[in-house]
């Protein structure tokens, strides 16, 4: 038998903290082509992006720390990595911009079906990193699946 339900406890995500090899690189990914909002101070060796509004004053964050060993590398393969992948929900009507953003800057773009969520659209990039971020938006169209 479940315990009893309290309250609801837990009001979103808070951040997300990526290492990273390369602070400058990953910083124009996020900063540059996702548009997110640096705002932690220029002294500070991790970088702290702001993502969404959040709640209570603690915004949605995505934060890029330096790797201790980022001379190493990181696995390349996606099974031999501990994050699978990390989604940003997007106004649906900047989407098809977005897409095209990465695309120009060179960047893979790999469209997918939600496994769960119907009417929405997805599309697939990699950060410098190798992680994969997922963009997601309801989709204005009226269609159920991506196109390839």
């Amino acid at each position: 038998m479940r315990p009893a339900k309290p309250g609801k406890t837990v009001l979103g995500v808070a951040e997300v903290v990526l290492w990273t090899q390369d602070m400058e690189t990953s910083l124009a990914f996020y900063r540059d082509l996702f548009g997110l909002t640096l705002f932690s101070d220029p002294g500070f060796p991790a970088k702290f992006l702001r993502a969404g509004e959040g709640t209570d004053r603690i915004p949605q964050m995505v934060v890029l720390f330096p790797h201790p060993a980022s001379d190493q590398g990181f696995p390349r393969q996606k099974s031999e990595r501990v994050l699978h992948h990390l989604a940003f929900a997007v106004d649906p009507n900047s989407y098809d911009d977005l897409r095209r953003r990465f695309e120009a800057a060179g960047h893979e773009v790999r469209h997918g079906l939600h496994p769960i969520l119907q009417g929405v659209r997805t599309f697939y990039v990699d950060d410098p990193d190798g992680n994969e971020v997922e963009v997601i938006a309801k989709d204005r169209r009226g269609r159920i699946r991506e196109e390839s």
